[in-house]
């Protein structure tokens, strides 16, 4: 056969190709085995064969593209050593880096520059000028005063690429020496306000008090060292202002006694707390940028996120978007939404669209698209705008999403009736969009699905440096091995403390395993270092592993993103921990896992600052014994169970679950179980918390069913007490036929009592606002419900349904007299303290005779 051929190649500078040999016919023969030989004279990066004409088949044919040739001249820079001066800086000396930068290739390099790092951080920038083949010159950049410290030396050269190189790996240079800043001599007052409650509700008396560190080099001076701290809410007005004073020399370490400063009556919302110390006569000017601190401070019902929030249906709709709902139905856009009610984009140019009040540079949505015909999504994308300008496309996935089936164990099978329709998807936007621009999700003609908006989320990041080069090891790669080998290595090095997890997308295929002692794990943060499963299958359990020996250890700034499509009981825990005490894991978010964490006798464990989202089981559980917790500053959207759960069975061990804090906690849109769950224990704390829109459950259950496990219930004292709690549009119909309030109280296998329920708000249940049962067996009632006290207790909106189940609706209180076949009425008695109800079809309904509500002023 007869193949016209023309040959074009790219020289390395230029984006395009050219012509090297025109066009013309080569006969491929195989007695001589079907090889073409085409002379060339160039000298070009890329070579490319154009195909116009073949007279035996109809397209080109070539099964192998050889290109002969020699390597043409490049430079190659390189560094060859970096050095700081002064050699022993004291933190008022401005210094000077240096670096020497070869060209050790074969041509002229043209002018670049050389970037100078102290740690990760990038602090100067010098030129280079072009090099001559073999030429070595060095370049300095005075950077400045720096704050006392050891800091790794370590410089680039071209790290833009904007030379072409030989060889663009070794540009790198890290110095053997660090530099190290020594502090002056002088005093260095730093100021710590803290406040008491210091996680208030609206309405508390807050008491403001400071104590001041003298964490430099000398003696402060004597006399008055006076404090101001301001509270600011979060449009910038100062809603108090307090002063105090310490008076006399502070000693080089030392730290004063707490020197009261006044109070103020906390209202909802977001604050800062400014401390400003005086300037000290004994204090140079290079210490005392640190007298002046800023501290974040919330007072409110749930957890403080930071993120802003915006709900599709309060956005700007237009091309044809639709707004859907309200509607409580499960397995719809408005039934599953936020607020009950979504925007769809079913034609292309509709869209909905949100000003921006605060600079961003992510975005999260909330959304549905449909599922594949025979289950398992499908993928599409959906264009993002700012300021009516196309950025970018997001990618979405229904993967995760459509379940189908009763509600106790749905499936991916679309054989019965869908739920769980909802997922969410993340996207760096790559830019900064600045308060008051808009950002608007459209449906264009590249976007090929129909979608469901329920909400975005807007929030502004930037990556989290290593703490301490010196004392963390990193891992050399991505892998799961990679990140293994450094934990490994951080636990065998007396002189490293812990693993810093740069920024990038970590590929993980099951748990890692941390022991043989504390360790810090530290990532860029949750936007940055992130951990996959694997694409390629389903279910697979990743997470930490820790043992009692790595106890100490914290687990912070990452994000985990799974591959479950079902729920598994027994795997699928990113924290799946037992008997472990005085861990911390701080700034992690979850996502498309069983659970985040699920505790057996662990104590003193803090999980703080996280976000959970779309597990097919509980967010939080501890149970068997575990003691001493602090769960506190979490957002959690559509768990597959109970949101945060307290279990106190003893089947794996321990003892009774006690003091144990829950507070400043969301629960939005838990499409199985509760938002809050307690079985048993007592002395545990639930305060500060937001749950909204459960979908088939309650949204605070309270129970002493032990599900068949060794359990014990709930002690009577100290109580088990539930504070400052709003629970909206909560409530659903499970198990049958059964319809769950906004607080549900079960007493059933073991003993019940010991619960105050205070400050709580009940608004829009789906069915009753709080109800009582009992669990019978055998047609006799287990345990009855005593020593059970409510205090200012709103319910508001409890109306008739108006669906399948409207014979058990409308009740603020209702009294179940035979929630199941086989089951009686409610026994034992309640307190109401101060109970506010309004706007129900019926306030309370009692008709048994087993059970009592005893009302008070």
């Amino acid at each position: 056969r007869t193949q016209t051929i023309e040959v074009l190649g790219r020289e390395q500078s230029a984006s395009g190709f050219t012509s090297l040999v025109a066009p013309a016919p080569y006969v491929f023969n195989p007695a001589s085995g079907n090889t073409v030989t085409i002379p060339v004279t160039a000298r070009v990066a890329d070579v490319q064969l154009k195909i116009t004409s073949n007279t035996g088949a109809p397209a080109g044919q070539v099964a192998e593209f050889q290109v002969f040739g020699t390597a043409a001249p490049n430079p190659d820079l390189t560094i060859t050593g970096a050095t700081s001066s002064p050699a022993n800086p004291v933190e008022t000396d401005a210094v000077t880096l240096s670096a020497t930068v070869k060209n050790q290739g074969n041509a002229d390099s043209g002018a670049t520059n050389v970037n100078f790092y102290l740690g990760t951080t990038k602090v100067g920038t010098a030129s280079v000028g072009a090099l001559a083949a073999g030429a070595t010159t060095t370049v300095s950049a005075n950077i400045g005063p720096r704050d006392a410290g050891t800091y790794a030396l370590s410089a680039k050269v071209d790290e833009a690429n904007g030379v072409i190189e030989q060889n663009e790996t070794n540009n790198s240079f890290a110095s053997p020496t660090s530099v190290v800043v020594r502090p002056v001599d002088s005093s260095d007052l730093v100021a710590t306000t803290s406040w008491t409650p210091s996680n208030p509700a609206s309405g508390n008396v807050v008491t403001f008090s400071t104590v001041i560190k003298n964490q430099g080099t000398v003696a402060s001076a004597g006399g008055a060292h006076g404090i101001t701290v301001t509270v600011t809410n979060d449009s910038g007005t100062v809603v108090r202002t307090l002063t105090g004073s310490y008076s006399g020399a502070i000693a080089s370490g030392a730290t004063t006694g707490p020197v009261n400063l006044g109070t103020w009556t906390a209202a909802n919302g977001k604050y800062t707390v400014k401390t400003v110390l005086a300037n000290d006569a004994n204090e140079l000017p290079v210490k005392q940028g640190n007298n002046t601190v800023s501290q974040p401070f919330f007072v409110g019902r749930g957890a403080n996120m930071p993120y802003d929030t915006y709900e599709a249906e309060t956005g700007v709709v237009g091309g044809g978007a639709q707004l859907v709902g309200p509607s409580r139905d499960i397995g719809t856009l408005a039934g599953e939404a936020s607020g009950r009610r979504a925007v769809t984009l079913n034609t292309t140019g509709s869209y909905v669209e949100f000003t921006t009040k605060a600079s961003t540079n992510t975005l999260v949505t909330r959304f549905s698209i449909p599922d594949a015909a025979g289950g398992g999504g499908i993928n599409s994308t959906l264009n993002i705008y700012v300021n009516g300008t196309f950025l970018k496309p997001i990618n979405l996935t229904s993967k995760y999403a459509w379940l189908y089936g009763n509600e106790t164990s749905p499936q991916n099978s679309p054989t019965a009736g869908p739920r769980h329709i909802y997922d969410e998807a993340n996207v760096l936007l790559g830019t900064t969009v600045p308060a008051g621009s808009t950002i608007r999700l459209q449906k264009d003609a590249a976007n090929t699905s129909t979608y469901a908006i329920d909400f975005i989320d807007l929030e502004q990041v930037s990556p989290i440096a290593n703490p301490d080069a010196a004392h963390y090891a990193v891992p050399t790669g991505f892998s799961h091995q990679d990140v293994q080998n450094a934990l490994d290595r951080a636990r065998q090095d007396t002189s490293l403390v812990g693993v810093y997890l740069p920024a990038g997308d970590y590929q993980t295929t099951g748990k890692f395993n941390v022991y043989g002692k504390a360790l810090k794990i530290v990532g860029a943060g949750p936007w940055y270092t992130r951990f996959y499963a694997p694409t390629t299958q389903d279910n697979t359990d990743v997470g930490f592993d820790a043992q009692s020996s790595a106890n100490g250890s914290s687990f912070s700034g990452f994000a985990y993103f799974g591959n479950y499509v079902t729920r598994i009981d027994g795997p699928g825990k990113v924290f799946n921990w037992s008997n472990v005490s005085n861990m911390t894991i701080d700034n992690v978010w979850v996502e498309h896992t069983v659970c985040m964490y699920w505790g057996q006798n662990t104590d003193n464990v803090t999980i703080k600052n996280s976000r959970i989202r779309d597990t097919f089981a509980d967010g939080i559980n501890m149970t068997n014994g575990s003691t001493g917790n602090l769960v506190s500053n979490i957002e959690a959207r559509t768990t597959g169970d109970d949101s945060f759960a307290l279990f106190s069975a003893i089947d794996a061990g321990g003892a009774d679950e006690i003091n144990n804090v829950y507070e400043n906690l969301t629960a939005i849109l838990p499409w199985r179980a509760a938002g809050v769950a307690v079985y048993g224990g007592y002395a545990n704390t639930f305060r500060n918390i937001y749950i909204a829109d459960t979908l088939t459950y309650s949204g605070i259950t309270i129970s002493s069913l032990d599900f068949g496990y060794p359990m014990n219930g709930f002690g009577a004292s100290p109580p088990t007490t539930f504070d400052n709690i709003s629970i909206v549009r909560a409530g659903g119909h499970f198990w049958g036929a059964q319809t769950f309030p906004g607080i549900w109280i079960f007493s059933a296998s073991k003993v019940f009592q010991g619960i105050r329920v205070s400050n709580v708000d009940i608004v829009d249940p789906t069915y009753s606002g709080i109800m009582f049962q009992t669990n019978y067996v055998g047609g006799q009632p287990q345990n009855p419900v005593k020593d059970t006290i409510f205090t200012n207790v709103s319910i508001t909106g409890a109306q008739k349904s108006g669906d399948a189940f409207d014979a058990k609706s409308g009740f603020g209180i209702w009294v179940n007299e035979m929630p199941e076949a086989g089951q009686g009425p409610a026994v034992g008695s309640a307190t109401f303290n101060n109970l506010q109800m309004s706007n129900n079809a019926q306030n309370i309904k009692n008709t048994t005779s087993t059970f009592s509500i005893i009302q008070n002023p």
